[in-house]
Order: C-alpha cells, then structure tokens, then sequence
C-alpha cells in the first residue's frame, strides 16, 4: 500500500451522503428535557444524595440540543 497517489490515479470523490441531522439531535434533547423534568421531580431526594448536579447536567444538554438545531438551521441557509 502506497501513502501518495498521483493525481491520475485517483478515484473520484463520493457524492456526499443527503442525511438529516435534525431528527437524532432533536430526539437527543427531548430526552434530556424528559430527564430535566425527572431531574426536577426528584430534587429533594437527589440533593439529598448529592447528586444536585443532575439536574444542571440534563439542562445543559437541552441547551446543547437547541443549539446544535441553530447550527443546523444556519448551515442550511
């Protein structure tokens, strides 16, 4: 196997795939909403346990869903 081909030899580009990133990453932050919401319900005792930070986990992941759908939406325009 050689490292470097010359131009004549290689092949041709694929074509890029046309996939649509909207609909895991919009999956992906409706699940982190559902765990902010149990996150939310189980404060008490999960500050009990001192696992507060759950809660601050869960919402930064929907933030990060939302923001990856705005990066999709101005990539697209």
């Amino acid at each position: 196997m050689r490292l470097w081909l010359k131009d004549s030899e290689r092949r041709p580009d694929p074509e890029p795939s046309k996939a649509d990133a909207r609909t895991p990453i919009l999956i992906g932050a409706l699940a982190w909403l559902v765990a902010a919401g149990l996150a939310l319900v189980f404060q008490g005792e999960l500050a009990a346990r001192g696992l507060s930070w759950w809660m601050w986990c869960a919402v930064a992941g929907v933030g990060l869903g939302i923001s990856g759908l705005a990066w999709l939406r101005l990539r697209r325009r």
